[in-house]
């Protein structure tokens, strides 16, 4: 089966970077492409004389420019009933990291007029995009460095795509809840290695720092509600035809309690669920 990711979301969140690491990736990969010209995609994969059917994957990026943009949920079920394997990236930033990223660069965002600021082409961009994202997987790319998204991009279509992907993620509240989250639990009100000196400078998955927090029973009681929580809820995503489901759990500076509670809580889901982890603050 071919096997089409388009990349699409929000200018300066990093599709650019996503797009060559799909490359590297054995891809063969189309920039800016408008939406309205998806349907010829298709024709294209099936078509003997076409260069693109030589190739049995394909991404395609997608920005706010494309015509039609609204199109794109339509033509993305149109390639879906042509049995041919379709996914979506949509990448998102918060506006303080696409604002200093513009402002680095020095590059004029691609929506932005005489009269508007940059802060309202993004905002402006935002709203056009609408709800595209709800289309495919969402990467909150504020906090991550290039080498990381293209880490976590190679570990996201790694995974064979046939039902939910569950996806869980630690950080810290100081630095901003990701926009990805379908679900975030706050973790802070447990007890905190970080005032042990001992631990200061270890993490949830060092053992010391396993042992502090398990000899705790609010630990045990909040880790078992999370896990009851989520089992008695998962089925009604995956009947949605959900791919993902990211369940973000969140402590103070995102070093111990949430990177402990995400490693124990993928050690559960994993043995009869397709589990991807991630530590936002470890990276």
């Amino acid at each position: 089966m071919k096997q089409l990711i388009i990349v699409t979301g929000l200018s300066g969140s990093g599709k650019s970077i996503v797009l060559r690491a799909l490359e590297d990736s054995g891809y063969y990969c189309i920039d800016n492409l408008p939406a309205t010209m998806l349907p010829q995609i298709s024709e294209h994969l099936s078509a003997k004389n076409s260069h693109i059917a030589n190739h049995d994957r394909v991404a395609i990026s997608i920005d706010s420019r494309s015509a039609a943009i609204e199109t794109l949920p339509a033509h993305i079920e149109q390639l879906k009933s042509q049995n041919i394997a379709t996914q979506v990236l949509f990448l998102e930033s918060n506006i303080e990291t696409l604002v200093k990223r513009f402002s680095e660069t020095r590059r004029k965002h691609p929506l932005s007029t005489d009269t508007a600021t940059l802060a309202e082409s993004i905002a402006f961009e935002r709203e056009l995009l609408g709800n595209l994202g709800e289309l495919g997987h969402v990467i909150d790319t504020s906090h991550l460095s290039a080498n990381t998204l293209r880490v976590w991009v190679k570990d996201i279509l790694s995974i064979k795509h046939t039902g939910l992907t569950l996806l869980f993620t630690s950080f810290g509240f100081k630095h901003g809840i990701p926009l990805d989250a379908d679900f975030v639990f706050d973790v802070r009100c447990l007890p905190n290695p970080h005032y042990d000196q001992d631990l200061r400078e270890l993490t949830g998955r060092d053992a010391a720092v396993q042992t502090f927090l398990e000899d705790q029973a609010s630990v045990h009681d909040m880790l078992q509600d999370i896990r009851n929580y989520i089992e008695k809820w998962l089925p009604c995503f995956v009947a949605d035809n959900r791919s993902y489901l990211t369940v973000a759990i969140g402590c103070t500076g995102g070093q111990h309690r949430s990177v402990y509670f995400v490693e124990k809580l993928s050690q559960y889901f994993i043995q009869h669920q397709k589990v991807l982890t991630r530590h936002r603050e470890l990276m």
